[in-house]
């Protein structure tokens, strides 16, 4: 039946006409620089988080007071960020239930209330897919994305998203794409097939960009956490097909993409990406706009076709058939084919003296360094973050579960980027024999110059949550069982002390003088 599919799939293809609405145009330069050195944040992120951190703190406040009364008067409060991990669509589900058990309006547990209070949210991955379908939707409830949306579009693998019609559509967009003068991919199709099941709109939303979010009500109210993606930088122009650990970390936000890292140390407008740019400004007089398809960004987040290195290796599997199906009615494969590839916006700018002689940039799903958490946004000082929610649901060990590697890796780059932020963070055996993975535990309690993480691994508290990364097709019941048992990992399995011990590790960094009671919750949730 696949093979009949995808040779009607062919014939159509040949025939698919061009579309408008996937294309980057050319827009006039916007008046500010584009491109800044890596120093701090935008004067734009500055005050976007200073505007949501006020409202974040006011809901800190009411949902600590409903764990202790002694928190009513809190002054000092901590900015909170969560991190969602990669993992497949385990992870964007398993994750959406973490959100549904930190979102008052979708849920009661005890961490209801969490949600209104965070200041940043990053993913990557499946993670990323989750950032996107909420963000890009105007952050409505988890609830609603289930029954409004997921629970019709998971339950068909991505080789029938939209069927036929929709494939026609994907080549199109590509073949516009191409015809406007940038290279397409099997990113380009990739994140296109994954935006109809995640994305509402129009042929899968194809007219949304990361920067549009930008204007969303919610995101302009400052009702709702910053986003942010994280990709890996491949130097392809050295052979390289894989990224090692201390691979370059890119992050995409509705305002910039750029990264913190030596070597690049820079960022640029979102809206602008795409377009042609030598030390930090155009180079052909126009702009261009369009290039930050909220798609093509969440599908570089999760694209790992670079692990074959070579095209032909990508057709041993079902989806790898379907993309280059796609993608060679826009032109032949090559090896670039297998990364996001984006105009390097940092040539010959002088701070990213790595790059700045590559007219091109080469990226990769966002755990390929091994960081499958993504906590590099969020540890880099500028953001002054004090407690992350730590979310993982990676497959780590052969029956795919979380075992601490994604954190571990982003604590010891940090230590190898000088970066002393990351509290200390045990080994992956320590990890298992503890049991650190099957359970909320807090790390940084005792380290006042560090961040506290909060970690909240997947575990098996109402569902089977171990699902293969690889699985594609999510009947409907599936989707909501492992919702459900995100919301469970949120609340540590519903036990009753949870609540109160996470207020009192959230407020130790506050510096407060803490109730009596948090000493036998600190001794029992921090880790040292």
């Amino acid at each position: 039946m696949a093979f009949l599919k995808l040779c009607s799939l062919s014939f159509l293809l040949s025939t698919a006409f061009a579309a408008d609405t996937y294309a980057p145009v050319s827009a006039t330069c916007a008046s500010t620089a584009l491109v800044r050195d890596a120093s701090g944040l935008s004067t734009e992120e500055t005050t976007w988080a200073e505007s949501r951190k006020a409202i974040a703190d006011e809901a800190l406040k009411t949902w600590l007071a409903k764990q202790n009364s002694a928190w009513a008067d809190a002054t000092t409060l901590p900015k909170l960020a969560l991190s969602s991990s990669g993992g497949g669509y385990r992870a964007m589900l398993g994750g959406a239930g973490v959100i549904k058990g930190f979102d008052s309006r979708d849920s009661n547990v005890s961490t209801s209330g969490l949600w209104q209070a965070l200041t940043y949210h990053a993913g990557l991955s499946g993670g990323a897919w989750l950032v996107s379908s909420v963000a890009g939707n105007n952050w409505p409830t988890i609830s609603s994305l289930v029954t409004g949306l997921w629970g019709n579009t998971l339950d068909e693998t991505l080789l029938l998203a939209e069927g036929l019609d929709g494939a026609i559509d994907i080549a199109a967009d590509l073949k516009a794409k191409h015809k406007a003068g940038f290279d397409t991919t099997l990113t380009d199709t990739w994140g296109r097939l994954l935006s109809y099941q995640i994305l509402y709109g129009d042929n899968g939303g194809v007219n949304k960009t990361l920067s549009d979010i930008a204007g969303l009500s919610e995101y302009t109210s400052h009702n709702a956490p910053f986003p942010i993606m994280t990709s890996t930088g491949v130097k392809l122009w050295e052979g390289e097909c894989k990224p090692d650990t201390l691979g370059t970390q890119y992050e995409f936000s509705p305002l910039e993409f750029g990264s913190w890292d030596s070597g690049v140390a820079a960022f640029v407008q979102t809206e602008y990406l795409g377009s042609s740019l030598s030390n930090g400004a155009p180079s052909g007089g126009d702009c261009v706009t369009g290039y930050d398809n909220l798609g093509y960004m969440f599908g570089t987040s999760s694209s790992l076709f670079n692990l074959a290195c070579i095209p032909a290796e990508v057709n041993a599997t079902e989806i790898g058939t379907l993309l280059y199906e796609i993608l060679i009615k826009v032109h032949e494969a090559a090896t670039s084919d297998l990364f996001g590839v984006f105009p390097n916006p940092f040539y010959q700018y002088t701070a990213s003296s790595d790059i700045a002689d590559q007219d091109t940039l080469y990226l990769v799903d966002g755990a390929e360094s091994n960081q499958n958490v993504p906590l590099w946004p969020l540890i880099q000082p500028a953001r002054a973050i004090d407690v992350i929610f730590a979310n993982d649901l990676s497959a780590d060990t052969d029956f795919n579960w979380p075992n601490g590697t994604g954190i571990l890796q982003a604590y010891e780059t940090a230590m190898a980027e000088g970066l002393t932020t990351m509290p200390e963070i045990p080994s992956i055996e320590t990890f298992v024999s503890e049991a650190l993975n099957t359970k909320a535990v807090f790390f940084g309690c005792n380290d006042p110059d560090a961040i506290t993480i909060i970690y909240l691994p997947n575990f098996s508290f109402s569902a089977a949550s171990n699902v293969s990364t690889l699985q594609l097709e999510y009947e409907a019941i599936l989707t909501s069982e492992l919702v459900a048992n995100g919301v469970q990992i949120a609340s540590n399995g519903g036990k009753a002390d949870f609540g109160p011990c996470l207020a009192c590790g959230i407020m130790q960094k506050s510096g407060a003088t803490l109730p009596s009671e948090c000493t036998d919750c600190l001794a029992s949730y921090c880790y040292n």
